[in-house]
């Protein structure tokens, strides 16, 4: 079953009844199901042993602890816990009163947090939780949905990161890069130099940024987000209470009134910088003391600098809490076992979708999905003109398949070299970027990826919601860039590629119909067009 058309099933079972049901855990645990069949050839016992060892490899593999989920997992419960604590001493309430005075319209707190997703673009995991934190008591006062703000943090993490040298990202890509110049004989040209030369080649990429920045600016609405946001400007609720959303208390919660916009800042300040420099550590520790930052940040271990990060930033949440708690008496000492409670409660769904999706992409892995349609790239006898084009709509399915577009880079990246090197290796830099843009567009569709996971998580959004209100905003951004690299192949010419872009999101921005704004005042939301 392995590396053949049966490889395909289970990750479209579990996306067909994700979208049928919108049940996320049902719909994986059909295709965790399905996947282990396959493996096992329909053997119900071996087909429960690799059930087993898929779960087991979780935590733990190759005979010692799987840190990296482990601390990924743990990391998003100090987030809850962070959260839970800064709502009780008032942070959020405070900032949010003082946001209000600055930010004075739904299209400002849309603004504010894409800006946030551009800023902190060390990497995506941190990107979606942290631009969440920050933003969320913003937007909410605003009435923006928590499906926009996920979708404005998603398509603000992977997309920066996929185009910044230093950060995990750009630090991966690179390495992949040399590889692939260096198995075909490139040197005229240094992996840095490259991956510079493709960051306006990556399509997707400005699409997905302009269109964000467009629809927070215009108010322009269509597809199932609408819904989600006609309901928070006409009721102030910010999302459907009768679905779960990571990263919600589900209990009411003593919220003080005395709080400072300090005691939401600080631990997130902290937080942010912790982790960097945890991240700096980590890659220089395994870099031999290399003083070089690409090394470092490529040799960084990003879930231990996000867990020992989170803990720095939860001592200094902790000491807040207890200075209102012991010294100011602006809260009850009590409160700490309910903070601690409610914050890890909070995170428990993004926890079990999390556990639920490492399973299916490690069954896909198995299956080799990837190798399959990446065969079948190979085999096609392309047209170099429509090389770009074809190499961007692969990754996105590929990486919408499996949940993944590291894994898409790593499986693509090479076909990409080796097809340009032996029809027109002139062309080989953009079909790079297309693999690249085409990898994340498809990540940002996948309901199985931990991205889009974690960008529902952060928002404090419904992850279903998430993804069936991005989806075609996605769409949108994926034909848009589409269109870029067919004139890109046809005229070999970056530039003319770019320039289709634009004309064509200002197309957009013109013709759809453009939205209320409104503002925030003492007694409530005042609208105006």
């Amino acid at each position: 079953m392995e590396n053949s058309i049966y490889s395909l099933l289970p990750p479209l079972i579990a996306i067909l009844m994700v979208i049928l049901t919108r049940k996320v855990l049902l719909s994986l645990g059909i295709g965790i199901v399905t996947a282990a069949l396959l493996l096992a050839e329909g053997n119900i016992l071996n087909t429960l042993s690799t059930l087993w060892e898929a779960l087991k490899a979780i935590f733990w593999v190759d005979g010692q602890l799987n840190t990296w989920n482990i601390f990924i997992e743990l990391f998003v419960i100090i987030l809850g816990v962070i959260t839970a604590f800064i709502t009780i001493i008032g942070g959020a309430r405070a900032f949010g009163e003082w946001a209000m005075k600055r930010v004075k319209t739904r299209a400002g707190a849309q603004m504010m947090a894409a800006i946030f997703g551009v800023v902190i673009f060390i990497d995506d995991y941190f990107n979606a939780l942290a631009v969440g934190q920050v933003s969320r008591p913003i937007t909410d006062l605003h009435r923006v949905s928590r499906a926009k703000l996920a979708y404005i943090i998603d398509s603000t993490s992977a997309p920066v990161c996929v185009i910044a040298p230093i950060s995990s990202w750009g630090a991966y890509i690179i390495g992949i890069i040399g590889s692939v110049l260096t198995a075909h004989s490139i040197s005229d040209i240094a992996p840095l130099t490259a991956f510079l030369k493709m960051i306006p080649m990556n399509l997707y990429v400005w699409s997905a940024l302009a269109l964000v920045f467009i629809i927070a600016l215009r108010g322009i609405e269509f597809g199932p987000m609408k819904k989600h946001e006609d309901r928070a400007m006409n009721t102030g609720q910010v999302f459907d209470p009768n679905k779960t959303a990571p990263g919600e208390m589900k209990e009411v919660i003593p919220i003080s009134d005395k709080g400072t916009v300090g005691s939401l800042i600080w631990p997130l300040i902290t937080l942010i910088i912790s982790t960097v420099i945890m991240m700096l550590w980590t890659g220089s520790s395994a870099s031999n003391g290399s003083n070089n930052l690409m090394t470092i940040f490529e040799n960084a271990d990003v879930a231990k600098s996000l867990f020992f990060g989170g803990i720095v930033g939860l001592v200094i949440t902790l000491g807040y809490f207890f200075n209102h708690s012991f010294k100011k008496k602006t809260v009850e000492s009590k409160l700490f076992f309910i903070g601690l409670k409610e914050g890890v409660k909070s995170m428990v769904p993004a926890i079990l979708i999390l556990i639920f999706a490492w399973i299916i992409v490690d069954l896909i892995g198995q299956l080799e999905t990837g190798k399959y349609l990446a065969g079948l790239v190979k085999s096609m006898n392309m047209n170099v003109t429509f090389l770009p084009f074809i190499m961007f709509i692969i990754a996105g399915l590929i990486a919408f398949a499996t949940g993944t577009s590291w894994g898409s880079f790593g499986i693509l990246l090479p076909i990409a070299g080796e097809i340009s090197a032996v029809t027109d290796v002139s062309i080989i830099l953009p079909t790079m970027a297309a693999v690249l843009a085409g990898a994340v567009f498809g990540d940002h569709c996948s309901p199985i990826s931990d991205t889009t996971i974690l960008s529902s998580t952060g928002a404090g959004s419904n992850h279903m919601d998430h993804v069936m209100t991005q989806l075609p905003y996605a769409l949108t951004s994926a034909g848009i860039a589409g269109f870029g690299y067919l004139v890109i192949g046809i005229t070999s010419s970056t530039i003319a590629g770019l320039a289709t872009v634009m004309v064509l999101l200002i197309l957009f921005a013109f013709f759809m119909k453009k939205g209320e704004d409104f503002t925030v005042n003492g007694d409530g939301m005042s609208s105006k067009t």
